[in-house]
């Protein structure tokens, strides 16, 4: 049997939950009669739930949803929405004990990759990640091999999305072993990935001092900062990629390994935001960066920033390329803070400003840069949300701005 359906979840044992098309509208009438039963706020006197009940759930979006409960808890309790498959953590408060639906069997459908064995025997949680990102409320075609054997087990299908085989391009993605699986090399540039960050380096507590660069300045308030090494540790990672082996211990010794294979990483060739990956800079070396957007069409060139940095370069297409999986597993160097203390002086109307923070003139921008380039500074954490904010002082532990206030290009900001 294939048909045309809707995956409406993926489980985080990586089920994956779909909605044939065919049982749509029925699904949509079954919401219209539950939402016009069911106008109360849920039940709010003490109910002794058992686990397998079925309820009425009251959603995120304030829709209510048939549900069963499937782990009890003391002020919450775990539920699943059975026509789509996902399961949380709900308050009591939030649910309904009913038996009207009872009789209408789930409009989702619990599926397994036919063939198919993820590489551990279970989906871990990158698999997972991808699954979700790339299927959730996707529109795909089933192709449907063996049936379950009891009526609540999972159905084994192949599944495929744009033309592509499912169970074949997570093998190509090293998350699975498959069965014939189809050649899809050429095909993959073309496919919207799940898109993986970078980590973030843990900050030091607020109040305590530690030592900093600052590598990037966007205005004299806005800054990127490197916290020392000593202070913030780059731990290696604790999965290396096969070729790498184990002896890169450090971000630096993993960019120089890379530098020296980099044609061995392909270009890229699709573009998403936040998209990591690497960039060759002026120097000719290739260095951790991510994707913010598409700066010109005719050729492409893509702005983009330097994680390690903060900096930022428009470049083309033809220096950007696949950054291996093992240097995302390095914190970024630099993080984006907020100098307290100061605020833009007042100025005369034909002083010159920075254009895209007109509040500053490029003069303070530059007495700034004097103050802070190529020095050892040391830093004070003072918020961490809903920005990262430092008071940021001299060798001599005095704060960075007093030279502008001093020099009239900023004033105290209490």
């Amino acid at each position: 049997k294939i048909f045309k359906a809707v995956v409406s979840c993926v489980g985080h044992d990586g089920t994956i939950y779909i909605i044939p098309k065919s049982f749509e509208i029925e699904l949509n009438k079954l919401m219209t009669e539950i939402q016009s039963n069911f106008k109360c706020l849920g039940l709010l006197e003490p109910y002794c739930w058992k686990k397998g009940e079925a309820c009425v759930v009251r959603g995120s979006d304030t829709m209510w949803y048939r549900g069963k409960v499937v782990e009890l808890g003391v002020s919450t309790l775990q539920v699943q929405y059975i026509d789509h498959g996902c399961i949380e953590r709900i308050p009591q408060c939030h649910l309904y004990p009913t038996t009207l639906y009872n009789d209408i069997p789930p409009f989702c459908i619990p599926c397994q990759l036919y063939k198919t064995v993820p590489i551990g025997n279970f989906w871990q949680q990158d698999a997972v990640d991808c699954l979700q990102e790339l299927l959730t409320n996707e529109e795909v075609e089933i192709h449907v091999q063996e049936l379950p054997d009891n009526p609540w087990g999972k159905l084994s299908i192949n599944l495929y999305f744009g033309g592509m085989s499912l169970s074949s391009f997570m093998a190509y993605q090293k998350y699975c072993i498959a069965e014939d699986c189809q050649d899809i090399s050429k095909l993959v540039r073309f496919v919207c990935v799940y898109v993986p960050s970078y980590l973030l380096p843990p900050l030091p507590i607020p109040g305590h001092t530690f030592p900093v660069r600052v590598t990037h300045l966007v205005s004299p308030k806005e800054v990127y900062i490197c916290l020392d090494a000593s202070t913030n540790p780059t731990e290696s990672p604790t999965e290396g990629d096969a070729n790498c082996g184990s002896k890169l211990d450090s971000l630096d010794e993993a960019l120089k390994w890379c530098n020296r294979s980099v044609e061995s990483f392909p270009l890229l060739t699709h573009f998403q935001t936040e998209m990591p990956c690497l960039v060759e800079y002026q120097d000719g070396l290739w260095y951790r960066a991510k994707l913010l957007s598409i700066e010109e069409f005719d050729p492409v060139k893509i702005l983009v920033q330097f994680v390690d940095y903060g900096s930022f370069l428009v470049v083309p297409t033809s220096r950007l390329r696949h950054i291996p999986h093992y240097l995302l597993k390095y914190p970024v160097q630099a993080v984006r803070a907020l100098l307290a203390g100061f605020k833009p002086a007042l100025y005369e109307k034909n002083v010159k400003r920075i254009p895209y923070s007109p509040e500053w003139s490029v003069e303070a921008l530059w007495a700034m840069m004097e103050c802070v380039e190529g020095k050892q500074l040391s830093a004070s954490v003072l918020a961490v949300s809903p920005e990262v904010t430092i008071s940021l002082y001299e060798d001599d532990q005095n704060l960075v701005h007093m030279k502008l206030i001093e020099m009239g290009l900023a004033d105290l900001d209490e």
